[in-house]
């Protein structure tokens, strides 16, 4: 009877470690170049890149893009410390000096990929490289026909006749990824990172995911349409801060003010209001950061305010804060909201 007790507390034992194991959490990666020949605003040298990855095969799991997905979709638990790695624009490098690494790891990954480019830039990857590198376990997923400022609208162009044409775009490359290589996984990343909230909810009615370029983990009550990554080349390509976010958890969201991250240029700045679920972290400990810079935040009970009191210049800007976790020591809490400005002639920043 002791053995049949002993055996039962065991099997106990080790589910209840399986299930500490798993978790509604998960960090996406965001990569563009991996060259020493690239802007080095969006390139990780190969030596560094396999630096990130040999670190990511000792503490984190990774996983393909859709499987992780559709796990937080889904609402099933994921491997604690999952990462999934995905690349911006289809450069030629990518292939040449980031894959071998990754297929020496065994690593899946995703490239966004803009179809239009694709045999006018001799940048960009071939149809056929395409081909064999998805054969290899890599996904390739929509970037836009071609890389353009979404946010853009011509002359006169009334509101719906832009969303249509933006729309007829994502339409298009996702035609052509299918046609092309027989993969529609209706993935989008934003060009530049740039949303607003009018395309973003015909994204989602579309039955898309999108993707964007501000920071922060995520889990299975993110907003799919516009979900954050790390950038992880750069200025952020140091690895011991990446390390942090790598351990980043999705910040505990309960509700938030509705605002357009798409501002106009005579903006008078930006608001947010956000409750927080405060079961795992002190409004105390709440720190926030516009563009790398300390600010002052309002917080009250579980309600956190955000407020610039400035107008925002031309270009991105986002907010990012966090709090550490009370129960999971070293890890922190990470929310970030992007806002987007034209020029005053209603052109978009590079």
């Amino acid at each position: 009877m002791k053995k049949i007790h002993w055996l039962l507390f065991s099997l106990s034992f080790f589910f209840n470690a399986q299930i500490s194991k798993a978790a509604d959490n998960a960090v996406l990666l965001v990569y563009h170049h991996v060259s020493n020949k690239t802007p080095a605003s969006t390139s990780i040298s190969p030596e560094k890149f396999r630096e990130h990855m040999d670190y990511l095969s000792r503490h984190h799991t990774v996983l393909p893009l859709p499987e992780l997905i559709t796990s937080l979709q889904n609402n099933e638990p994921l491997p604690e410390n999952a990462v999934a790695i995905t690349f911006d624009d289809g450069f030629h490098n990518i292939l040449t000096n980031g894959h071998p690494i990754l297929k020496e790891y065994g690593f899946s990954y995703t490239i966004f990929i803009n179809p239009g480019l694709i045999g006018k830039l001799k940048n960009q990857l071939t149809w056929a490289q395409i081909e064999v590198m998805q054969k290899q376990g890599v996904t390739f997923a929509n970037h836009g026909f071609e890389h353009t400022h979404y946010l853009y609208k011509n002359k006169n162009e009334s509101t719906q006749a832009w969303l249509s044409r933006v729309m007829g775009s994502i339409e298009k490359a996702e035609s052509q990824l299918k046609n092309k290589i027989g993969s529609s996984h209706k993935f989008l990343a934003y060009p530049y990172g740039e949303f607003n909230q009018a395309l973003k909810q015909k994204l989602v009615e579309a039955g898309y995911v999108g993707f964007a370029q501000h920071s922060g983990a995520i889990s299975g009550k993110s907003d799919f349409g516009a979900l954050p990554r790390f950038a992880a080349a750069g200025i952020y390509a140091n690895l011991n801060t990446l390390k942090t976010k790598l351990g980043s958890l999705a910040m505990p969201v309960l509700a938030k003010s509705e605002l357009d991250p798409e501002l106009a240029f005579d903006n008078t700045g930006a608001l947010q209001t956000i409750t927080l679920n405060t079961q795992d972290l002190r409004m105390s400990q709440v720190n926030c950061f516009k563009n790398g810079k300390a600010m002052t935040v309002q917080t009250e009970k579980s309600n956190l305010t955000l407020l610039i009191d400035a107008k925002l210049p031309p270009g991105r800007t986002r907010i990012n804060c966090t709090a550490p976790s009370i129960q999971q020591k070293g890890r922190y809490y990470w929310y970030s909201q992007p806002w987007f400005v034209p020029t005053e002639e209603g052109k978009w920043l590079e």
